[in-house]
C-alpha cells in the first residue's frame, strides 16, 4: 500500500477561498432569476395571473408552464430498461418543468421571474398570484397505493410507478418450510435530504448564432447532466455545453439536471441576456431529490444451528410526485444484486413497490439504497441471534462466505469477484475488544447509562455505469508537463490528487507535473459517467493507468530514435528511457519537449478502459452509550475494518470513510424529512433538520483489509459509500442492544433523544 500524508493538493485552493463554485460565475450583462414554489402539496393549478410581476421595474419576463410547454418541454430520460413483475413496464408519468396543470408536491416550480436583480426577481415572484383548487395529499406511500386513493396521474394506476420481482419464490418458500427457525423485522428507512454544502443553482447563457446553452451548475458528471439536460429541454446534446469546476458536494444529488436548470436555459434563450440563480438553504431542502423513504420488511429463515437457509425482501418506497432518473433503478435492481448481503443464504426472493405521492422526489443518496440492504438483514440477524441464543460475531462468522469460495455467485446472480469476509470480521472483533464488552456494559450501568454494542458486516455493488467504457486523453505542454483529461470531476473526493498519483506511478514522473481538468466542454469530446457509485478510481482510474501504459509504449518508440538504438534494446524506468548496457538515456519529459508541434505532442493519447465492478466489503462495530433521563446518545468509539481493495491514497480513503460514517451517524440519529398529513415540509431548514456534528462520534478506528480486485488493473474496488453502508446497521443496532435490556425490541429511525426517552419511559410503565 502506498501512503501519502501530504494531504490533498486542491485542500489550500478551496480552504483559502479560491474556488469556484456556481455562484462564484458571474457574466456580462447578467440578469436574475427567482422561482414562484407551490405553497401546497396537491392542487389543480386554475389560473397563474404574473400582471402585476411583469409591471414590476426591472422585471424583465415571466415564464409559467404555458412557456416551458410551448418549448416542447419533455420528462427527463429515465435510467430502468429492465421489465418488472410479470414483464410489467415501469410507468414514468411526465414531468411538467413549470407546473401546467396540477402541483404534486411542496416546492414544485411553479414560475420564474427574472429581473435585472435577485431582489427585484424575489419581490416579483411575491406579486404573482396563483389560483389553485386543492387536492387530497398522500404523504405515505401505503396510502397512495391503497384501493381508492386519488391518483396523481390518469396513467399510473393505483399510483404504483412500478413492481420489482427478482430471485426464486418456490425455492424460497420451500426454505422457509424446512426452517427450524424463523425470524421477522420491519424496518422504516427515513426519507432524509442530502443537504450538500454548495446550494442548488444554475446560471446560463444562450448563443443565438449556434443555438447553443452554456450552463453552469453543480454536477457529478457533465455527461449525465447534459443527457438529462438535453432530454428535458428537448435540445440536441451537442448544442449543451456544462460547466462545473469545484462542486460543493454531490451524494447522489447532483446526478442529474434539475427542472430548474432547463426553466433557466429557456429564460437565458427569451431574455438574450445570461441568466443566474441561486437557491437558496430552504429551496435546497425542499426541492433536491430526496434520499431513502422506504419501508421494508424481511424475513430470515434457519437451521437448528443457526445456518441461513433463506431470505425475503419486501419494500414499499415512496418516490415522491414524480421519478427522477435514477429513483427507481437504486430501489430495485441496485439493491437486488446484494440482497443475501456477504452470507451463504442459498435462495432469496424480493418483491419491491415503487409507489408516488405528494412528497419531493427521491433519488440516489450516499450508498444508493445499499444501507437499506445493510440494515434489513444485519438486523434480521441481530434478531435471530438473540433468539437462538448465539453470540452475534460467532452467527455472521458461521455463515459468511470464505475467501477461499470467491469468485462468489449469489443466488441473485451477482458475481461477488473476492474478499475476506472471516478475516474483516476477526479483525474487528480483535480491534473493537468485542469480547470485553460487558465489563463496559457494567461500568456503564454503575453511572445510570445503558451501553449498547453492534457487529455488521456489508459487502456492495461499485463501479459500473451506463455508458459502454471510460474514456481519457492525456496531453503533453512544451515543458513535459501533462494535463488529464476526464469526463467527470470531484465533489470531495480528491479526484485532483489521486489521479495524477496513478498516472505519475507508471510514468515515472512527479505528480506535482501532471494536472487534472475534468468535465472540460472545452476538452476532448469523451464518453463515459459520473462520478457516482464508487466507480471513479476503478473506472477513471484504469482508463488513465492504461493510458499512460500506451505512452510509454509511444515513447519507447521516440526513445529509439532520440538515442539512435534499436527498440528492443531500450528499457524503461522511474520516468527515463536507458540503452540497456550503455549509459544513454532521455527522460519521458525531454521526449515530450523535443516531439512538441504546434498540433499537438507525439505522446498526446487517448485511451479508455472498460466498466468495470467490483464488491468492497467491511465489518464494523460500534458502542453507544445511552442517559434514559433523556435519551441522548453518546458514541465513545467506531471501529471499521474495510476491503477497498488496494487503496492507492491513504488519506483520501480515511476522508472518505470518516464522511460516509458521518453521514450514516445523521441518518439513525437525527436526519428526517417529517412532513405534515397535508404535504407540508416540517423540515425545511437547519433549524428543524439536524445535522450531525464533527463530535458525535468520540474515536473513529480505521482498518485496511485489503483484497485487490481482479476485476480491474489497479485492484481498487471503491470506498465512497462504504462508510455509509456500514454504519447506517451499526450503529443502528448498537442502539438497539443498549435498549433491549429495557424490553424495546421495535423502534424506528431516527433515533432521536425524545423518541428514545419515550420509548424508554413506555416500556417501564408496561
Amino acid at each position: 500500500m502506498t501512503k501519502h500524508f501530504k494531504g490533498r493538493r486542491e485542500d489550500f485552493r478551496l480552504v483559502t477561498g479560491q474556488g469556484k463554485y456556481t455562484s462564484d460565475w458571474d457574466f456580462p450583462n447578467q440578469t436574475h432569476a427567482h422561482f414562484l414554489r407551490a405553497d401546497r402539496a396537491h392542487a389543480r393549478v386554475v389560473s397563474v395571473d404574473a400582471s402585476a410581476a411583469l409591471a414590476m421595474p426591472g422585471v424583465l419576463a415571466v415564464l409559467t408552464g404555458e412557456d416551458t410547454k410551448a418549448a416542447g418541454f419533455k420528462t427527463a430520460p429515465q435510467l430502468v430498461h429492465y421489465p418488472g413483475k410479470g414483464g410489467s413496464k415501469i410507468r414514468v408519468p411526465h414531468r411538467e418543468v413549470l407546473a401546467e396543470t396540477r402541483v404534486r408536491f411542496i416546492g414544485q416550480e411553479v414560475a420564474l421571474v427574472v429581473a435585472e436583480t435577485a431582489a427585484i426577481a424575489q419581490e416579483a415572484a411575491e406579486a404573482i398570484v396563483v389560483e389553485y383548487e386543492d387536492l387530497p395529499a398522500l404523504v405515505e406511500a401505503e396510502d397512495a397505493l391503497a384501493p381508492g386513493a386519488i391518483l396523481l396521474y390518469d396513467d399510473v394506476p393505483g399510483n404504483l410507478a412500478f413492481e420489482y420481482e427478482y430471485g426464486d419464490e418456490q425455492k424460497t418458500n420451500e426454505a422457509f418450510a424446512s426452517a427450524a427457525h424463523v425470524v421477522s423485522v420491519t424496518v422504516d428507512m427515513p426519507r432524509i435530504a442530502g443537504a450538500p454544502m454548495e446550494p442548488k443553482a444554475c446560471s446560463a447563457t444562450y448563443d443565438a448564432a449556434t443555438e447553443t446553452y452554456d450552463v453552469y451548475a453543480p454536477t457529478q458528471g457533465m455527461s449525465m447532466m447534459v443527457h438529462s439536460l438535453s432530454g428535458g429541454a428537448s435540445v440536441p446534446p451537442e448544442k449543451v455545453r456544462v460547466h462545473a469546476l469545484d462542486v460543493g458536494g454531490g451524494f447522489g444529488v447532483r446526478s442529474e439536471g434539475y427542472t430548474e436548470y432547463c426553466s433557466i436555459m429557456l429564460a437565458a434563450k427569451k431574455v438574450g441576456r445570461p441568466v443566474k440563480w441561486v437557491g437558496s438553504r430552504a429551496e435546497t431542502l425542499v426541492s433536491d431529490h430526496h434520499g431513502r423513504g422506504a419501508k421494508m420488511t424481511g424475513e430470515l429463515a434457519l437451521d437448528k444451528d443457526g445456518n441461513f437457509l433463506g431470505i425475503r425482501h419486501r419494500w414499499t418506497v415512496n418516490m415522491g410526485a414524480y421519478l427522477s432518473s435514477a429513483g427507481a433503478l437504486i430501489n430495485t435492481i441496485a439493491p437486488a444484486i446484494h440482497s443475501v448481503n456477504i452470507y451463504t443464504i442459498p435462495t432469496v426472493h424480493g418483491l419491491h413497490r415503487l409507489a408516488l405521492g405528494n412528497v419531493t422526489p427521491a433519488t440516489a443518496y450516499r450508498g444508493a439504497a445499499r444501507p437499506n440492504v445493510s440494515y434489513l438483514v444485519e438486523r434480521l440477524v441481530d434478531v435471530a441471534a438473540d433468539k437462538l441464543g448465539m453470540d452475534r460475531v460467532d452467527i455472521r462468522r458461521r455463515n459468511l462466505i470464505t475467501k477461499e469460495a470467491f469468485p462468489y455467485k449469489n443466488p441473485f446472480g451477482a458475481v461477488y469477484d473476492s474478499g475476506d469476509p472471516v478475516g474483516l470480521i476477526d479483525e474487528v472483533a480483535q480491534f473493537a475488544d468485542w469480547k470485553g464488552f460487558e465489563a463496559r456494559r457494567k461500568e456503564a450501568a454503575s453511572r445510570g447509562k445503558l451501553r449498547g454494542i453492534s457487529c455488521c458486516v456489508f459487502v456492495e455493488p461499485a463501479g459500473g455505469g451506463g455508458a459502454p467504457k471510460e474514456e481519457v486523453v492525456i496531453k503533453f505542454g512544451a515543458t513535459g508537463e501533462a494535463t488529464l483529461y476526464t469526463v467527470a470531476g470531484p465533489s470531495g473526493q480528491g479526484h485532483e490528487t489521486a489521479f495524477p498519483e496513478v498516472v505519475a506511478e507508471v510514468l515515472g514522473v512527479e505528480a506535482e507535473t501532471l494536472t487534472l481538468r475534468a468535465g472540460d466542454p472545452d476538452g476532448p469530446h469523451l464518453i463515459g459517467d459520473g462520478t457516482i457509485g464508487s466507480r471513479s478510481l476503478m473506472s477513471h482510474g484504469s482508463a488513465l493507468y492504461f493510458t499512460a501504459q500506451e505512452i510509454v509504449r509511444k515513447g519507447k518508440e521516440l526513445a529509439s530514435k532520440a538515442l539512435e538504438a534499436a527498440e528492443q534494446d531500450i528499457e524503461f524506468e522511474k520516468g527515463r528511457y536507458r540503452v540497456r548496457g550503455t549509459d544513454l538515456s532521455i527522460t519521458i519529459a525531454e521526449i515530450a519537449r523535443r516531439y512538441q508541434t504546434p498540433e499537438g505532442n507525439a505522446l498526446d493519447t487517448k485511451g479508455e478502459a472498460p466498466q468495470g465492478r467490483a464488491f468492497p466489503s467491511g465489518a464494523h462495530v460500534c458502542e453507544v452509550e445511552i442517559d434514559p433521563e433523556t435519551g441522548v446518545i453518546e458514541i465513545p468509539v467506531y471501529v471499521a475494518v474495510d476491503d477497498c481493495g488496494r487503496v492507492i491514497n491513504h488519506t483520501l480513503v480515511e476522508g472518505q470513510m470518516h464522511g460516509g460514517i458521518m453521514q450514516g451517524l445523521g441518518e439513525v440519529i437525527s436526519e428526517e424529512c417529517v412532513y405534515d398529513r397535508d404535504g407540508q415540509l416540517l423540515t425545511g431548514s437547519f433549524m428543524d433538520y439536524a445535522m450531525p456534528r464533527a463530535d458525535a462520534i468520540g474515536d473513529i478506528r480505521l482498518y485496511d483489509h485489503p483484497v485487490p480486485t481482479p476485476n480491474n488493473p489497479l485492484g481498487a474496488k471503491g470506498a465512497g459509500e462504504a462508510g455509509t453502508t456500514g454504519s447506517v446497521p451499526t450503529i443502528a443496532n448498537a442502539v438497539m442492544d443498549a435498549l433491549r435490556p429495557r424490553g424495546i425490541k421495535r423502534l424506528d429511525m431516527p433515533y432521536t433523544p425524545v423518541k428514545i426517552w419515550r420509548a424508554i419511559e413506555a416500556a417501564g410503565a408496561k
